[in-house]
């Protein structure tokens, strides 16, 4: 197990820089850095100004050096202006640069700061993802123990009445985009169209408290969606595990038809699901752009719109470290769950 563990951190170290490096690649190309000179110095500037702005701001240095300052293993820059003021990376303001730290990066846990919200990345990435979060742990709470329940129901006798209708309800909701859904359900219970105002048509009075009016919506718009797609692998793994030949001498034996499935199926069963429902995490963090800015909820996904469509490049590449890091845990979760279904499978 020791090894095991060792090896897939090391893997997920080697993956994680070779993605966070990609990002920071195409994210500081010179039309990227351009935007941003003329952004805070003016945007009429000519290009010579825009490559004294670049070296005066670091940005002048390769890309390989530029992205060990922002990881923290290499010294953040320093520049000396002309009346002999020294400012860098790690330099903040009001700093005396005779105490400032050399390495000031993802590593010590700076992230930058943002010029868009004009914050620190790692203040703004914590908030909204504790908004995102709760938002994620209601989804995951109805979507799971539903998805499961739909599933199980049409897989324990395929083919029958119950099994083409909820496998019919399961295609329709997998189906149907969010941005789709999330319309109709505003449209329905949101809206003076049809006079059923039971919820709120937006979610943002849900940042400072939620309540069951103004977070129902986005719930069940994300979870929708999930719903369908792991009911129906959970329904193709139970049909295929009630055609074994063990699940059949079990049924020869005489043992009740609840205890097979309970008993001797479920367990089975749940492997490819629980890989299904592992993947689905990653997936609701960068997913819920569309139900976050069609809800006007100001979570992860909110903020990964913003910095994108602001060229907020700190803040972008901030995002982009979290999901690599949500993604590359819930694949190890992932596979220590095999082992606890099914111990037959060896982590090696």
């Amino acid at each position: 197990m020791f090894k095991f563990l060792l090896r897939r951190f090391a893997t997920m170290v080697v993956m994680a820089l070779c993605l966070t490096y990609a990002v920071f690649y195409f994210t500081n190309l010179p039309p990227n850095l351009e935007k941003i000179a003329k952004s805070e110095a003016g945007s009429r500037i000519t290009d010579a100004e825009v490559d004294s702005w670049l070296a005066k701001n670091g940005y002048a240095s390769s890309t390989p050096q530029r992205y060990g300052e922002w990881l923290g293993v290499v010294p953040g820059w320093r520049n000396t202006t002309p009346d002999g003021k020294v400012t860098g990376r790690c330099i903040a303001r009001g700093t005396d640069p005779a105490v400032a730290p050399r390495f000031c990066g993802v590593a010590q846990g700076n992230m930058g700061f943002s010029n868009v919200f004009k914050q620190p990345v790692s203040s703004i990435i914590g908030l909204r993802l504790g908004l995102t979060g709760w938002l994620m742990l209601c989804v995951v709470c109805v979507m799971v123990p539903v998805s499961l329940l739909i599933g199980i129901l049409a897989g324990m006798r395929e083919g029958n009445r119950l099994d083409r209708s909820l496998s019919a309800v399961s295609i329709a909701t997998t189906a149907t985009p969010e941005y789709v859904s999330g319309v109709i359900l505003i449209t329905l219970f949101a809206s003076s169209v049809t006079g059923l105002k039971w919820f709120k048509g937006t979610a943002t009075s849900a940042m400072d408290n939620i309540t069951f009016e103004n977070f129902t919506l986005p719930v069940m718009t994300i979870s929708l969606y999930a719903i369908g797609y792991i009911a129906r692998m959970t329904r193709a793994s139970m049909a295929e595990v009630m055609t074994a030949q063990y699940i059949r001498t079990a049924r020869l034996k005489g043992v009740r038809f609840r205890d097979v499935v309970l008993k001797h199926a479920l367990r089975n069963a749940l492997i490819a699901p629980f890989t299904v429902i592992m993947l689905q995490i990653p997936w609701l963090l960068n997913g819920v752009v569309i139900v976050e800015t069609l809800f006007n909820y100001k979570g992860f996904g909110w903020t990964l719109v913003e910095a994108a469509g602001n060229n907020d490049v700190e803040l972008l590449l901030g995002c982009s470290v979290v999901a690599v890091i949500v993604v590359l845990v819930t694949q190890l979760l992932s596979d220590l769950g095999y082992a606890l279904l099914n111990p037959r499978i060896r982590l090696a």
